[in-house]
């Protein structure tokens, strides 16, 4: 009896720990809501090319005013919407910028390939157990890229850090098509006053059948620095009125990801990327039609 009694013992406080450990978590996690003022910073630090003609990335440096908005807090689920202002106080425009889930202890991840293709995977049970996986979305809700890792807190920091393969940004994908993934370094810290986005990225070159080729090498630093939550007014008012809309298409898209099947996209339909319908004037915001436009980017 006692020694069934000691191991009663161990597991009710390794679920306490546990716990403690996974409230900690949570309260990193929703510590990135709110407004900020974001610096966006990106350097090509190595080049590794054979061709002489070789042009590295320009310097990028761009400062912006950025609203995170809590859309989903569940026991093992939270989403965060980030919603950049851009123009003069006076004149402020609100653009739906990219959106992170986090789920708990999670087993069933989409590794980008290459061409808009995503693999998908299913880890084990020991894998996931106490991770979170983050899982990063485009501005209209399709995939971009996700990792799992536990969340670390030690010495007065809490952060998560992860490896995942991503399309190229858009600051890269609009100016340059030497190289086709971005094996992408994350590291999520939170700060006194905000936290920071820590990448150590490379260039990869990838075809079928052949090992990966190390174009170059980027480091980028984006720093949120936390406001008064009036600043971020436009933000909220615009997620007010858009968010049932918005709430249609990720569940659309949960579907899609619910098949737990490998998925490519198409990058146009009639010529126009999915972001330009969904931010159309003319779209009407119907499910029907959200559920219609989605499929036709699916390739089956």
């Amino acid at each position: 009896m006692k020694k069934v009694a000691m191991i009663t013992m161990s597991i009710l406080m390794l679920s306490t720990i546990g716990n403690a450990q996974k409230k900690k978590d949570q309260e990193a996690i929703k510590s990135m809501c709110g407004c900020y003022e974001v610096g966006f910073n990106f350097a090509e630090t190595f080049e590794y090319s054979n061709d002489t003609a070789y042009v590295a990335s320009k310097v990028k440096q761009e400062n912006a005013l950025e609203w995170v908005q809590l859309v989903e807090d569940d026991k093992d689920k939270i989403s965060l919407q980030h919603l950049l202002i851009v123009g003069s106080p006076k004149r402020q425009f609100v653009v739906k910028h990219w959106r992170q889930d986090w789920l708990y202890q999670n087993r069933d991840l989409y590794e980008y390939d290459k061409g808009l293709v995503w693999k998908y995977s299913n880890i084990s049970k020991k894998q996931a157990k106490g991770t979170w996986t983050q899982k990063v979305f485009q501005v209209d809700d399709s995939p971009r890229y996700e990792g799992f890792a536990t969340w670390v807190h030690v010495d007065g920091k809490s952060y998560w850090e992860n490896t995942a393969t991503a399309p190229l940004p858009r600051r890269e994908y609009t100016q340059r098509n030497d190289y086709n993934v971005t094996l992408r370094r994350n590291r999520q810290e939170i700060t006194k006053n905000g936290w920071i986005h820590n990448q150590d990225n490379d260039k990869l070159i990838r075809k079928d059948g052949q090992p990966d080729v190390l174009l170059a090498q980027e480091k980028g630093l984006n720093t949120y620095v936390k406001v008064d939550d009036s600043k971020c007014k436009a933000a909220q008012d615009w997620w007010t009125k858009n968010k049932n809309t918005w709430a249609l298409v990720r569940a659309k898209w949960e579907q899609v990801y619910g098949r737990n099947q490998d998925l490519k996209l198409k990058e146009e339909v009639d010529g126009k990327p999915l972001y330009k319908y969904l931010f159309a004037d003319d779209f009407s915001g119907k499910e029907a039609e959200i559920d219609s436009l989605i499929d036709s980017y699916i390739v089956e």
